[in-house]
């Protein structure tokens, strides 16, 4: 068993894997010089641990203790370089646009040689003297290529510590059987704790796996990848999923995307406002040559077999396989399975290929179409109750084509068949929906955002109609939801809802890609301010060669009014914002780093609303793979190196999130301050761009708004709450049920509320 890979799923639930058992932590315990030393070590870098876990420790060995301390540095980044570009950054350069047009022309004028006066650089630049005050940069200010790195970092600036808890085998177990059964998509984060542990656990062999991405993640496990037939059996149940598998393995997404819209965005990441720099139609080829298909004689009698034995008629595996008919075109030309089809034994795939390409089928959704063109409302919701997930999805557009009252009447016909999720998404999405005012936010598989244009029936109706809509619509899921509740047994009198778990949005449909090494949190999770500054930070470059890789921090003040302000690498100095300098090259292995300091008190002079955080790729390319980035947040006052410009402590960490290998995005808006109730809002927006200026401030409003529409943890319990019967009670250790904050860390918790 490899404990470092369940110490590190174990850190995102603010716990530390132990291979103790809780029963045997009786008795007395002496804590030896070496736990003292760890336990220094953890609050250095803002954890304390809890009475449970201090007691398990005692009876570690010390090599385990140090081997936990290296795992938590790794996680928190504290060995990297987290220097930038200036030194004592708060105290501004002046340096302006000018220095940059003046050490442009006297360089290409021919510099030191040409007469001029002044320093020639390492990195080659000569840097005239008048312009940049060279001894306040750690490397050149005009190519931001860095010459000095430190490995130093502070430590315990903190005003708040992170209580560690005790994790067992049986935690472990318990975390990954929910994340096999969660009944929503798993976040990037959970995606990857799940791959993880699969290096150390075995899938049951009972185990129903709902959602489809995390059962492709569990086939492409070694354990299960070579048993090509009982993987058959046992997971692959239509051509969609035998498609979802392979197309998997081509790619490493476990959404079928399909290639068009991957070279598309292959094209977009590699686009340059600098058209001598742009390399997007040759990036685009490249990715299309890449996405040719080629396959071995054993993987084509593998795709053979597992058609051939699908339990579905010739029909129904034709209608499955239509949504996708390219791909699978192409699909069956690189499988071979023409060939295979000829072959004796293979009968039902040959009567699947025969059915498929004559086109000898009427689909579902055709058929559907067609009710609605011709405005036949009875036929129409009659096939809707045929699939309820389809009828969940469109039921805001058949309300608004068929009417409010006959829609809802047979939609609550089938509520009962519906996942809670779908449900629950229902009463976030309606009051937005049936808003007169302003776009549509939507989040397509590929990770983007983007706004799109009101259904044009609304405008059919009044406000007043409207806003009667989305009341009945809310009304119908808490009525549900409250129904399901209360069929659930339950011995339990007393309830314990922890107040926070109210600032903390059910997440339902928000897709991630990023990583949460050092805890947990569902989008929407409010966050508050405990002083007057907020230190935005991010680092990049950790394992790679010195090279020109230009990531930039950024952020946006939205002033009263219209007006904005922007503090990124064009514009050093806003109003209650100063940035650190733009770093472009980055040094060998150890990463560099960037940073943004927000004052409140100047910001909420200048009449600022909101902040919002982002960072971007400059060059070429998506976002770095193992990019850091997050805000920094302590009652008491935090330091910057007037030495270094060091001003990393990972004490002061309140959120901190990884870019993973599968994002495809160039842009990230990451965080929003509301400066008037001093709390910061964690999200995720990707976005293609490759500076600030090409993030749609309208698309991060809508976002904002949809969070705060969103119900809460807090509020679902309290539906538990009254279903149930259950009295709150204000302290967790008397209640038979407690929902604390802990408990809402894993996500997984939150999603077995919804898998009723």
């Amino acid at each position: 068993m490899n404990e470092q890979v369940l110490q590190k799923v174990a850190l995102r639930y603010r716990a530390i894997f132990l291979p103790v058992e809780r029963d045997g932590l009786t008795g007395p315990y002496e804590p030896t010089v070496p736990l003292m030393a760890f336990v220094n070590r953890l609050k250095e870098n803002g954890y304390s641990v809890s009475e449970e876990l201090l007691h398990a420790l005692s009876r570690v060995p010390a090599k385990t203790l140090g081997d936990i301390t290296l795992m938590i540095n790794e996680a928190l980044g504290v060995d990297l370089n987290w220097a930038p570009l200036v030194k004592g950054w708060d105290t501004p350069t002046g340096e302006t646009r000018m220095d940059h047009v003046i050490t442009f022309l006297v360089n290409l004028f021919g510099g030191e040689e040409a007469g001029f006066k002044g320093t020639k650089l390492p990195c080659g630049h000569f840097i005239p003297e008048g312009t940049f005050p060279l001894e306040r940069y750690n490397g050149c200010p005009y190519c931001g290529t860095p010459f000095h790195i430190s490995n130093f970092v502070y430590h315990g600036q903190g005003s708040k510590l992170k209580e560690l808890r005790l994790f067992t085998m049986n935690d472990v177990k318990d975390v990954f059987l929910k994340l096999l059964a969660s009944p929503t998509p798993l976040d990037a984060t959970q995606m990857d704790s799940l791959k993880l542990l699969l290096q150390e656990l075995e899938v049951p062999e009972d185990m129903e796996i709902p959602m489809k991405e995390t059962m492709m993640v569990v086939i492409m496990s070694e354990e299960l990848k070579v048993k090509s037939e009982e993987l058959g059996k046992r997971f692959l149940k239509t051509p969609t999923d035998i498609l979802r598998f392979f197309w998997y393995e081509k790619t490493g997404q476990a959404k079928i995307i399909e290639p068009k819209v991957l070279i598309e965005l292959e094209r977009k990441a590699n686009r340059n406002h600098w058209t001598p720099a742009d390399q997007s139609d040759e990036k685009a080829e490249k990715k299309r040559q890449e996405l040719k298909l080629k396959y071995n004689r054993m993987q084509c009698r593998m795709a053979a077999t597992w058609l051939n034995a699908l339990p579905m008629t010739a029909l129904q595996a034709a209608e499955n396989m239509n949504p996708k008919r390219g791909m699978w075109v192409r699909m069956i030309h690189a499988l071979r399975l023409g060939e295979y089809s000829r072959r004796q034994g293979f009968e039902h795939l040959a009567e699947i290929l025969n059915v498929f390409y004559k086109q000898d089928y009427e689909t579902w959704q055709g058929k559907l179409d067609q009710a609605q063109r011709r405005n036949d409302k009875n036929e129409t919701l009659k096939m809707l109750c045929e699939r309820p997930g389809l009828f969940a999805r469109c039921l805001f557009a058949t309300m608004l084509r068929f009417g409010k009252d006959d829609t809802l009447q047979a939609f609550s016909t089938i509520l009962d068949k519906l996942p809670a999720r779908l449900i629950l998404s229902l009463g976030n999405n309606a009051e937005l929906y049936f808003d007169q005012n302003g776009p549509r936010l939507a989040r397509p598989i590929t990770g983007g955002t983007k706004t799109i244009d009101r259904n044009a029936l609304i405008s059919l109706y009044s406000d007043e109609e409207l806003q009667t809509m989305a009341k009945d619509v809310k009304e119908l899921y808490v009525r549900a939801m409250r129904q399901r509740f209360a069929q659930q047994h339950t011995e339990a009198k007393t309830i314990y809802i922890d107040p926070r778990l109210y600032d903390i949005p059910v997440s339902v449909g928000d897709r991630s890609t990023t990583i949460q090494d050092t805890a947990c949190a569902l989008q929407g999770t409010r966050f508050p301010v405990e002083g007057d500054s907020v230190r935005l930070f991010m680092q990049w470059g950790k394992g790679l060669p010195a090279q020109h890789l230009d990531m930039d921090l950024s952020c946006r003040i939205a002033l009263q009014g219209d007006m904005v302000e922007e503090c990124a690498y064009y514009s050093l100095i806003a109003p209650g914002a100063k940035h650190s300098g733009d770093i472009q090259h980055i040094p060998d292995e150890v990463g560099t780093a960037e940073y943004i300091e927000l004052s409140l008190p100047d910001l909420e002079e200048a009449g600022a609303r909101y902040v919002t955080f982002t960072c971007n790729a400059y060059t070429n390319g998506k976002l770095s793979p193992n990019l850091m980035v997050g805000w920094m947040n302590s009652a008491y006052p935090m330091t910057i190196s007037d030495e270094t410009g060091v001003a990393y402590d990972p004490s002061c960490v309140q959120h901190l999130v990884r870019i993973s290998e599968a994002n495809l995005s160039k842009g990230l808006v990451f965080g929003i301050l509301d400066v008037t109730a001093r709390e910061i809002y964690w999200l995720e927006m990707p976005f293609m761009g490759q500076t600030l200026k090409d993030c749609n401030g309208e698309a991060v409003e809508l976002l904002l708004k949809k969070l705060k529409e969103k119900l809460s943890v807090g509020a679902l319990l309290d539906l538990k709450r009254e279903a149930q019967g259950l009295t709150p009670v204000d302290n967790p250790e008397e209640a038979d049920e407690a929902y604390t904050y802990e408990w809402a860390l894993n996500p997984a918790n939150v999603g077995e509320l919804l898998a009723s």
